[in-house]
């Protein structure tokens, strides 16, 4: 029984694992001190009961949970041309992994639902997004995951490895796990896809019909400062939407042959570091109120 996997990470030459190495790092480093800005900037006073901040403010925790359950590891991986993780350990990162995606969605399928009461229900914004519906609509999108993916987690504790420990890949993802198993792997398959269709899918259809609404509603707008003003209350979280699902799509709706696994490290390299690495971007550089926040933390502390 096999008690160790072996990740083989990325196949470079020597000079080239240096520059991709320095080059996750820096990025790591940057969507770290981005989403600690948000996360400490929408946590001040003034921000508290703001339902899009309260919201924000998870998203970011959903990126820093994301991204530090794969990027170290996956730098440790690169400089020492692979490396071995345990079962256990493997099972757990893939864990997580599955926690902070099915968190990333949710918060931004509740973001959607934010946009469309602020601007197809303005009048009753405030007493529908109250402080006490904030509160249930995170707590549910985190609970939605951890609670639904310990059923998958005893399926994939229940499977045997004897044949091979060898997951070409840089982290323990689904697909390459199950490749190396020499168990029947029919029962955790469609426990993953009731769960990707429960929690990405579902949601992708809502956060569609959401800005459906959002636009006839604009469009509704008599006068064009009036329009502008209304989209640019969802610009930014219809950008960091696109980033996500966009890079989901492409990975898990049209995978490439075997033949092909570099171009698939690609495209979930990708995923993980792209949409981490733009929200903060993204927020920060659109949202007024967060740039002030920060400058104002800034200045507290000089």
């Amino acid at each position: 029984m096999v008690s160790d996997f072996l990740l083989l990470g990325f196949k470079t030459h020597q000079n080239l694992k240096l520059l991709l190495f320095s080059l996750f790092l820096v990025i790591y480093i940057v969507i770290l001190a981005g989403n600690i800005m948000i996360i400490i900037s929408t946590s001040l006073v003034q921000f508290r009961d703001i339902p899009m901040f309260i919201f924000l403010k998870h998203l970011a925790l959903a990126d820093v949970l994301f991204t530090t359950n794969i990027i170290p590891n996956m730098l440790h991986v690169i400089i020492m041309e692979g490396a071995e993780i345990s079962t256990k350990g493997c099972f757990i990162q893939y864990y997580f992994h599955c926690i902070s995606v099915f968190a990333q969605s949710l918060v931004l399928t509740v973001m959607s639902f934010d946009r469309y009461i602020a601007i197809c229900h303005a009048l009753h914004y405030s007493s529908v997004m109250n402080h006490r519906l904030c509160r249930h609509l995170v707590f549910w999108s985190w609970a939605t995951g951890i609670l639904l993916m310990s059923s998958e987690m005893v399926s994939l504790s229940q499977l045997k490895f004897c044949s091979s420990n060898i997951i070409d890949h840089f982290f323990c993802d689904f697909a390459p796990v199950l490749k190396i198993t020499s168990s029947d792997t029919s029962l955790v398959t469609w426990e993953d896809f009731i769960l990707t269709l429960l929690l990405i899918v579902l949601p992708f259809f809502f956060v569609i019909v959401s800005y459906a609404y959002i636009f006839i509603s604009i469009l509704k707008i008599s006068t064009r400062t009036g329009r502008q003003k209304a989209f640019s209350t969802c610009s930014s979280h219809l950008v960091t939407l696109c980033t996500y699902y966009g890079t989901i799509i492409t990975i898990y709706i049209f995978p490439v042959e075997e033949s092909a696994l570099n171009e698939n490290k690609l495209k979930s390299l990708l995923y993980i570091v792209l949409t981490p690495f733009i929200n903060p971007i993204i927020y920060s550089m659109r949202n007024r109120e967060i740039r002030k926040a920060f400058m104002q933390l800034l200045c507290n502390r000089k």
